[in-house]
């Protein structure tokens, strides 16, 4: 953490009420700089400062934190005190969490010290006394001896923003003495009424490279990023979405399943005009319907995942629906783009039509259209793998990525055939190339367990959006269970147990009529209901409660797409697209917990205009403004010529000898 995790720019309303609850004090600040301070006796406050207006002080002690719609950049702080509640919204959600977060830790470092009341009020008597002016400064950075104890208080005790739970909760954790790996997701709770709201949790660093292209998305450049599986794509783009205020922002995603991770809607719901195949007058008459044109006015930042499955005439269709909406000629209206996803893995799907021809013409890519060349700024790629840390492994999917298959890789894969990757009861999933084949055989392994079936429907907060949620929220509206039932979990529980998103398991009993499914690495789970949220294209959130599980016997390729299996086989008999095999592979974590059956060289390839495309790449980093990773100081003095942005650019190591490669290469 640094010094700007004290600070916070968002709108403010501030209320002071008298003894009888009525409001005699109302200040409204549509942007104001909130910053954690101290005074000369150490006591910590909070300095609200907006222009023309005169700086407002908050002593933070005896507070109350109401948290439960953070990830909407929303929460409130009562002064019990001074009688008076600080409402906080259009806060980036990400520096929302870390501000609130710094403010327990130095709370809870204070109380650490126990320092008493009477303390207090004796240093506040000799302050009055001295007839000295009030001085403050800023908190100094939390350091990692006051995050420890913090995490420490935060799970072992009560204080004054972590209440201890109810005893008859208590008697529940203590009735599951037997469960392994507890489920806690929370660093601490801010009060008892927001003790089920989302967790301030620790927040993961980004690596230099991913770091670099948040920082180009801050500047306002339009970014497009990619990169192989599992080096962090989503993971960033969830980073990026919480660093900008919510008011503006729109996060978006091609299909479905990839709009709930982050939170946002589909693309072809937020741009209002179907699936685009009428001709461009129909599709800015659909657009300028009351809602979606309000929705196209008021963003400011668009946030597209899975470009690349959004293909060119679609693409080029909104880019000139958002000039027209917003009577602004700039590419794509003014909005700046930020837009995610690798092109060497599922393509978008394209019904050719007869004015298309089967020529050239068809633009099936983003990046074959003009409005990809006018609106992109800067791009990425990047190269360091998270998902898997065999080194083998990942050489072997990155050659399989650009449809390059040696002897020595088909001798691996096959190798794979022969191994035993079930342990415990816990079957491999098997992955199919299409969804029917998946849903059938899930349905029949189901019908073969004789126990008895147990249904558990969801909760949708919203029964007309039923439809929707089923397309979108991975849980489904009815699952269907039986002990024996080979299941997937679908929510990070607890990422340090290895109960995240893709675990494998199998469900053994039921307590109090929930699922314990035992997972791989023999952890046992006792299935919660959890929460999914995504929007509207209007922005208007809603929502589905339901176990985190789904049957695993088997799962369709399509969505596998950014998941991570710990116990998978495939056969790739019947891939039919470009990117199908790769996609496949790279779920697997490694070698060891993948069996691929009948392995083929054919069934690998890699569509040749994506190929041109990532060969051209590189290219264009001498014709477009590029931030660098990598030698900075280099990047910097030697910007204004080429030979000088040649200079820096070696220092990310893309050397002569790579240009030559098929592939970007930012390492």
């Amino acid at each position: 953490m640094d010094q700007n995790d004290a600070v916070l720019v968002c709108a403010a309303t501030i209320e002071w009420l008298n003894p009888q609850a009525i409001v005699i004090r109302k200040v409204n600040l549509k942007l104001a700089s909130l910053r954690l301070i101290r005074n000369d006796i150490r006591q910590l406050y909070i300095e609200i400062t907006a222009d023309k207006t005169a700086a407002i002080k908050l002593n933070l002690r005896g507070i109350n934190v109401h948290k439960k719609y953070m990830t909407e950049g929303k929460a409130s702080i009562k002064f019990v005190q001074d009688n008076c509640t600080l409402y906080l919204s259009n806060a980036p959600p990400g520096v929302l969490v870390v501000f609130l977060k710094t403010l327990f830790i130095k709370m809870t470092a204070d109380k650490e010290k126990n320092v008493t009341e009477k303390d207090v009020q004796k240093k506040l008597r000799a302050h009055f006394l001295s007839e000295k002016p009030s001085a403050f400064e800023d908190i100094s950075p939390v350091t990692s001896s006051e995050l420890m104890r913090a995490k420490k208080l935060a799970l072992s005790q009560s204080t004054l923003t972590t209440p201890s739970p109810p005893q008859a909760k208590k008697r529940r954790m203590g009735d599951n003495k037997d469960l392994k790996g507890p489920p806690p997701k929370k660093l601490y709770s801010s009060d008892a009424k927001s003790s089920t709201s989302s967790p301030v949790r620790v927040v993961e660093k980004l690596s230099e490279e991913q770091e670099e292209v948040l920082q180009a998305c801050l500047r306002g450049k339009n970014v497009f990023f990619t990169g192989s599986a599992g080096t962090g794509k989503s993971f960033l783009l969830r980073k990026i979405i919480a660093t900008f205020p919510p008011d503006g922002t729109m996060a978006t995603a091609s299909t479905g399943v990839a709009a709930c991770l982050i939170g946002g809607t589909t693309l072809h719901s937020f741009a209002g005009i179907g699936s685009g195949e009428g001709s461009l007058q129909r599709c800015y008459d659909l657009a300028s319907r009351g809602s979606a044109a309000t929705v196209w006015r008021k963003t400011k930042r668009l946030i597209i995942d899975e470009i690349s499955m959004v293909d060119g005439e679609y693409f080029e269709k909104i880019e000139a629906v958002a000039r027209y909406i917003r009577k602004n000629d700039k590419p794509f209206g003014g909005i700046q783009l930020i837009l995610c996803g690798d092109f060497l893995q599922l393509p978008p799907v394209v019904k050719q039509t007869a004015s298309q021809g089967s020529g050239s013409n068809l633009k099936r890519f983003c990046f074959q259209s003009k409005a990809w060349e006018t609106c992109m700024d800067v791009s990425f790629e990047l190269k360091q793998v998270h998902r898997q840390k065999d080194s083998e492994f990942v050489r072997i999917l990155n050659s399989i990525r650009i449809g390059r298959v040696t002897p020595e890789i088909t001798k691996r894969l096959i190798e794979t055939g022969r191994q035993k990757v079930e342990t415990d009861g816990i079957l491999a999933t098997q992955l199919c190339s299409h969804t029917n084949d998946a849903d059938l055989i899930n349905q029949s392994k189901l019908n073969n367990l004789e126990a008895t079936e147990k249904i558990f429907n969801a909760q949708d907060s919203d029964q007309s959006y039923t439809k929707q949620l089923d397309q979108q929220v991975p849980a489904p509206g009815k699952l269907v269970l039986k002990i024996g039932a080979q299941v997937m979990l679908l929510k990070n529980i607890n990422v340090s147990e290895g109960l995240v998103n893709g675990a494998r398991g199998v469900v053994v009993k039921y307590t109090d009529g929930l699922p314990l499914v035992k997972f791989k690495n023999n952890r046992e789970y006792l299935a919660k209901a959890e929460k999914w949220t995504m929007k509207t294209a209007s922005g208007m959130l809603i929502a589905r409660k339901q176990v985190p599980l789904k049957l695993a016997w088997a799962f369709s390729i399509h969505k596998s797409q950014g998941l991570t299996l710990d116990c998978v086989e495939m056969s790739l008999s019947k891939v039919f697209e470009a990117g199908q095999a790769y996609v496949a592979l790279s779920r697997a974590q490694s070698l060891d917990s993948l069996r691929v059956l009948d392995f083929d060289s054919k069934q690998v390839w890699a569509n040749p205009d994506v190929l041109k495309y990532y060969q051209q790449f590189r290219r264009q980093l001498y014709n477009i403004t590029y931030i660098p990773l990598g030698n900075k100081e280099n990047a910097k003095s030697n910007s204004g010529n080429k030979q000088g942005m040649k200079r820096a650019m070696s220092g990310t190591k893309l050397t002569k000898s790579l240009m030559s490669k098929p592939l970007v290469t930012i390492s």
